[in-house]
């Protein structure tokens, strides 16, 4: 048999070996980040958040709902008063959106406490919403152009996600999910 190795019995990599593997390794991790895009990914794990801090305080609501007569309270420190009232243990954490970000956290109607919307219909009926800010959300909606909310909607007994023209905020909402 021949040897496939001459020389010395080193069979290192040559120079330009080794410059062209990691010229590969580079292309393929650029190829990798373009794909999973960091700045969606971390908007989709904000949006997570929101849509659990919602479901939160729609709850707490309806426990408060069961326990004052059948009222809700008024807008004003809302979640204070979901705290103070036993209903709800922590307030979820004020929102934050990532810089740069055009959108609202409320439509115009809307009382804001930490970025958590709540409005009340003559103490009947409540809803607490935020607007979602990831590319996944806004492409469920569907009409381009159209803001995501989650909304907790007593009326209905539920949570889900709601799309509204920006311009026509106010609207009865319809759940996409």
């Amino acid at each position: 048999m021949k040897k496939i190795f001459k020389g010395d019995g080193n069979g290192g990599f040559t120079l330009i070996e080794l410059l062209i593997v990691m010229a590969i390794l580079g292309v393929l991790a650029v190829v990798v980040l373009v794909a999973i895009n960091p700045v969606q990914q971390l908007a989709r794990t904000r949006d997570a958040g929101r849509k659990s801090g919602i479901a939160q305080i729609g709850r707490a609501l309806e426990a408060y709902y069961t326990s004052h007569s059948g009222s809700y309270m008024q807008a004003l420190s809302y979640l204070t008063t979901l705290s103070a009232s036993g209903e709800i243990s922590t307030p979820p954490a004020a929102i934050s959106y990532r810089a740069g970000w055009a959108g609202t956290a409320c439509d115009s109607g809307g009382t804001q406490q930490n970025n958590w919307c709540y409005e009340t219909n003559a103490g009947s009926e409540a809803v607490v919403y935020t607007q979602l800010e990831s590319d996944s959300e806004r492409s469920k909606c569907p009409t381009a152009g159209q803001a995501a909310f989650f909304v907790w909607s007593t009326f209905d007994g539920r949570g889900g996600l709601t799309c509204v023209d920006v311009e026509a905020a106010g609207t009865t909402q319809v759940f996409i999910d």
